[in-house]
């Protein structure tokens, strides 16, 4: 999951869209390849969970291995790890709100389909919305009531209990809710260190709290080499390499295009959910999808009217 970027700005008119250059045509390829990989990790996690393993097994593995490749990836760069207060801060978001909504995340796709756990925690960036609306105590604009009023209805029509999905369906709005709170509460810490340095911490601390509650319940490792297969996939292919390209695609296009982008993670994953799992989802259930993300179509739209002129960041 990808967090919505902030502060965006005036967009041309349609007619008035410039051609795309060599870099951000690698940005916009790099930011949906990101959104594929990352689609990839419920569908793998399903197996991991057929294979034997428990949701501590799985995110033990997965974020221990993934913060000791980073930490690879940050002695080429000739990063050091952050400091004091900003190494504190990381740690506790990682150990407390990371791995809060991590092991709320994977346990709801033992309850419900991957499809519907995915459309409902993308309810995120409304909550982060309506959040920060209700703490700065201004007015709600018109664009903050249109985010939360197609959330809201996306919502009911989404989160009616179906086929024993209850379960599944309240652990998927808990993320929701758990990862708006992570996102504003790190927004600040995370703009005094580099990507990689609070991936490499933030993963670590996860990783560690994660391993104390698997060596307490017992391990549940792969029984075959099928399963370490399916979770080297976990760490590779859905942690690592969305981590990469996202952040190498927000270099190149900027956050609030990256975060339109990354709309593309659900849809991926209700697709291989339908072709991997034989899933499926009713009418009201896609019509209630359809409604939370066009609530984050409507959210990132707003973003790109604040754009400065001159388009996105570059890094």
């Amino acid at each position: 999951m990808n967090s919505p970027a902030s502060e965006l700005a005036e967009a041309p008119a349609p007619d008035a869209l410039p051609a795309l250059t060599a870099r951000q045509a690698t940005g916009v390829a790099l930011v949906v390849i990101s959104a594929i990989t990352f689609g990839a990790l419920p569908i793998l996690v399903r197996f991991a969970y057929d294979d034997g393993m428990d949701a501590p097994t799985i995110l033990s593995l997965r974020f221990t291995l993934a913060a000791l490749l980073l930490l690879g990836v940050l002695a080429l760069r000739k990063e050091a790890l952050p400091r004091g207060r900003v190494l504190m801060l990381l740690f506790l978001m990682g150990a407390v709100g990371y791995t809060g909504q991590a092991f709320a995340y994977v346990s709801a796709l033992k309850y419900a389909s991957t499809g519907l756990v995915a459309l409902l925690v993308y309810l995120y960036p409304a909550i982060v919305v309506g959040l920060v609306a209700a703490v700065s105590r201004q007015r709600i604009q018109p664009l903050t009531a249109a985010v939360l009023g197609l959330a809201l209805g996306g919502l009911a029509l989404t989160a009616s209990p179906q086929g024993g999905q209850a379960l599944g369906i309240a652990l998927a709005l808990l993320v929701a809710v758990i990862y708006s709170l992570y996102i504003m509460a790190g927004d600040r810490v995370m703009r005094s260190a580099s990507a990689i340095q609070s991936s490499v911490v933030i993963f670590a601390a996860a990783g560690m709290v994660a391993t104390l509650i698997m060596l307490v319940r017992g391990p549940q490792l792969p029984t075959t080499g099928a399963g370490w297969a399916i979770m080297a996939g976990i760490v590779v292919i859905a942690t690592m390499v969305p981590v990469a390209t996202f952040l190498a695609g927000v270099a190149r296009i900027g956050p609030a295009n990256a975060s339109m982008l990354s709309i593309l993670e659900p849809l991926v994953i209700v697709v291989l959910g339908v072709l991997f799992l034989g899933e499926s989802l009713g009418p009201v259930t896609l019509l209630g999808g359809a409604l939370i993300l066009a609530s984050v179509v409507v959210l990132g739209l707003g973003q790109l009217r604040r754009l400065p002129p001159g388009g996105p960041p570059a890094g």
